[in-house]
């Protein structure tokens, strides 16, 4: 097993990635009961609604002003995983496609040469709670993929391997653990080439439960985010709950202390390009940064198909996705 050092870092707001990876969050946010309009049954002063990060009574609106979440906005260059473990989250995009999923399912949006989507998260249960809990992770494209056609794919909790060994569980989102294969990702993703390695899975440990990282591939870059428990031995070194580390290529071995624990991890081969950020889009050089926000006021990345910024599905529509071709998929709960 390694004895080798670990980077150690505290989770913020956003979680310290590195390449292939550009960005994760963590959002645990306990919502109370729904009222009409699947918002909060509750007062909404006070807040910065609009813009509202600041966790109080248990839970933030985002951008959302009615419904918590994330209207309508742009991507390009790039793709979003979004992994919904409670709770649903609605989206809808400027394809005409839309989903509700939640409750273990991932989406896995490749946004290409440009999409509009909306991420909004409906408050279901007029009873209450609504506990929602998401990660969303965003993962690069290389050059020759910043402008392939935009695509989303679902992952079905059903489909998603689910893992257990002695003391531990895991749920595989992508990548291969144990003779078991994830989901193929969307075609045109660095995901989608197995030489690069890319894996995405939660992790949970029973109380002084062991597990074991293999060996990563060639030139792989890997990190593990603990979320969960309170203490971790990762590589014979102390890591708290609330704390990353990177870690190795060797074979690492994770051993976990009095309380159940989580934690996600993340693992790839760089794609080693040039990177230029802004806001919601992804590109190599500053002059396609410049190029994107020119052509979303333009074509608006195709429109917006759907009666509000912040659009949401019936109430009482279960889990779904609805694709740019039209084809229908439906879940039971």
């Amino acid at each position: 097993m390694s004895s080798a050092s670990i980077e150690k870092f505290p989770l913020g707001f956003p979680w310290e990635t590195e390449d292939p990876y550009l960005f994760c969050v963590h959002h645990l946010d306990y919502y109370p009961e729904g009222n009409s309009e699947m918002g909060p049954k509750a007062s909404l002063e006070g807040r910065a609604l609009g813009n509202d990060f600041e966790i109080k009574d248990g839970w933030r609106m985002y951008h959302g002003t009615t419904i918590p979440g994330f209207p309508s906005h742009p991507h390009r260059g790039f793709e979003t995983i979004t992994i919904v473990t409670k709770g649903f989250c609605d989206h809808s995009d400027s394809l005409g496609a839309s989903a509700r999923f939640g409750n273990g399912d991932v989406q896995w949006m490749t946004a290409g040469s440009g999409v509009q989507h909306s991420e909004m998260f409906p408050l279901l249960n007029p009873e209450g709670p609504n506990t929602l809990e998401l990660f969303q992770i965003w993962l690069n494209l290389p050059a020759s993929g910043k402008f392939v056609p935009p695509h989303f794919k679902m992952l079905w909790k059903e489909d998603i391997p689910r893992i257990k060994g002695d003391g531990w569980e895991m749920n595989l989102i992508s990548g291969s653990f144990s003779g078991k294969n994830a989901p193929a990702p969307p075609p045109d993703s660095w995901a989608r080439d197995p030489e690069n390695g890319v894996v995405i899975a939660l992790v949970s440990l029973e109380a002084g439960g062991r597990f074991v990282l293999p060996a990563s591939g060639k030139g792989s870059k890997r990190r593990i985010f603990i979320l969960e428990g309170d203490e971790l031995s990762v590589a014979d070194q102390p890591l708290p709950s609330g704390y990353g580390a990177g870690l190795p290529s060797e074979e690492v071995s994770l051993k976990n202390g009095g309380e159940k624990a989580r934690f996600l991890w993340l693992e790839g081969k760089p794609i080693a390009e040039p990177v230029a950020k802004y806001g919601p889009f992804v590109m190599n050089r500053s002059e396609e940064i410049q190029q994107a926000m020119e052509e979303y006021q333009l074509t608006r990345f195709g429109g917006w198909p759907w009666p509000y910024p912040d659009n949401v599905h019936p109430r009482e529509k279960g889990r779904f996705a609805r694709y740019p071709d039209g084809t229908l998929e439906e879940k039971e709960e």
